[in-house]
């Protein structure tokens, strides 16, 4: 998993009146949760770029003062119209103990339910998985080359060694759909 470095400044003043003045400055006002004590602090709206528009999901170092903090993001509020971010949530994760995030999805291979004509569809793009911070991956790659007609793969169809998937066992991941031209193919043959 990729870490990304984030510099924090503290915030004394937690109300409305300076949470809009941190606002106006350029500054996101955000919250850091599971250590000790919940910790307020605000980061310049720029540096966020390259970790909110990206795929990736990584292990956000956060330097507050002096204090480094290691932590994910856990929740992100955006503006109704303008979409600027108002709010970010992060969680702090320690190498003892286990965290729970959403891990993206991505499926390799030719199936072969496409090669008859069928259609390739990503039901789930991201996956909860629980694993300590060493352990946890930066995407799950499913190898979709066997997948045949009307095949599909399930939460219970998957099993790692590092960390466990804690989605619904019967959550469909992937499937192969079939389209008219293989129905139409299908009975053809019949």
């Amino acid at each position: 998993m990729q870490v990304f470095e984030l510099q924090g400044e503290l915030r004394t003043d937690l109300g409305k009146k300076a949470t809009n003045a941190l606002r106006a400055e350029g500054r996101i006002p955000c919250v850091l949760y599971g250590g000790e004590g919940n910790v307020h602090f605000s980061v310049v709206e720029k540096d966020l770029q390259k970790l909110l528009y990206t795929p990736i999901v990584y292990i956000v170092n956060i330097k507050i003062g002096e204090k480094l903090y290691e932590a994910v993001m856990r929740e992100i509020q955006f503006h109704p119209v303008t979409d600027r971010v108002l709010h970010m949530d992060f969680y702090q994760i320690f190498d003892n103990k286990p965290v729970v995030m959403e891990v993206p999805v991505k499926l390799t291979g030719f199936a072969e339910g496409v090669q008859a004509g069928g259609k390739l569809s990503l039901v789930v793009r991201k996956l909860k998985v629980k694993a300590l911070p060493a352990n946890l991956p930066g995407e799950i790659v499913l190898d979709v080359t066997n997948l045949g007609l009307g095949k599909s793969i399930k939460v219970r169809d998957l099993a790692f060694d590092n960390f466990e998937v804690v989605n619904a066992k019967d959550v469909v991941i992937a499937q192969i759909k079939l389209t008219r031209a293989a129905r139409a193919a299908a009975q053809e043959g019949k």
